[in-house]
C-alpha cells in the first residue's frame, strides 16, 4: 500500500519560514519524481515546485527564491523549505509522487499552510 505522509503545515506570521515533510511507503521512492502542489478552496489545485530523480527542479513563479524543494532518497522524503512566507501562501500543500504511467501517481492527504499576523 502506497503511503505519503506529510508534515510540518501549520500557522505562521508573514515573513515566516516553515519546512514541509512527505515521506513515503510502498514505492521505489528514487524512481519517482516528487512535487508539492497547493490548493485554496474553491480553486484548482497549483503546481508549488517539483523535482524529478536525477534532481533537476522547477518552481511556480510566485515561489521563486522563496520556497526551495529537495528530496532525499535514502529517507523517501521530499522537503519544501518555505522562506518569506506572505498571506497568499495560504493554503493546503499536497505532496504528489508521478513514477509515469507504470508507477502509479500518488497524493498525500494533505497540510495546511496559513500565514497570517
Amino acid at each position: 500500500q502506497v503511503q505519503l505522509v506529510e508534515s510540518g503545515g501549520g500557522q505562521v506570521q508573514p515573513g515566516g519560514s516553515l519546512r514541509l515533510s512527505c515521506t513515503a511507503s510502498g514505492i521505489i521512492f528514487s524512481f519517482y519524481d516528487m512535487a508539492w502542489y497547493r490548493q485554496i478552496l474553491g480553486k484548482q489545485r497549483e503546481l508549488v515546485a517539483a523535482i524529478t530523480t536525477d534532481g533537476s527542479t522547477n518552481y511556480a513563479d510566485s515561489v521563486k527564491g522563496r520556497f526551495t524543494i529537495s528530496r532525499d532518497n535514502a529517507k523517501k522524503t521530499v522537503y519544501l523549505q518555505m522562506n518569506s512566507l506572505k498571506p497568499d501562501d495560504t493554503a493546503v500543500y499536497y505532496c504528489n509522487a508521478n513514477g509515469g504511467r507504470w508507477r502509479g501517481n500518488y497524493w498525500g492527504q494533505g497540510t495546511q499552510v496559513t500565514v497570517s499576523s
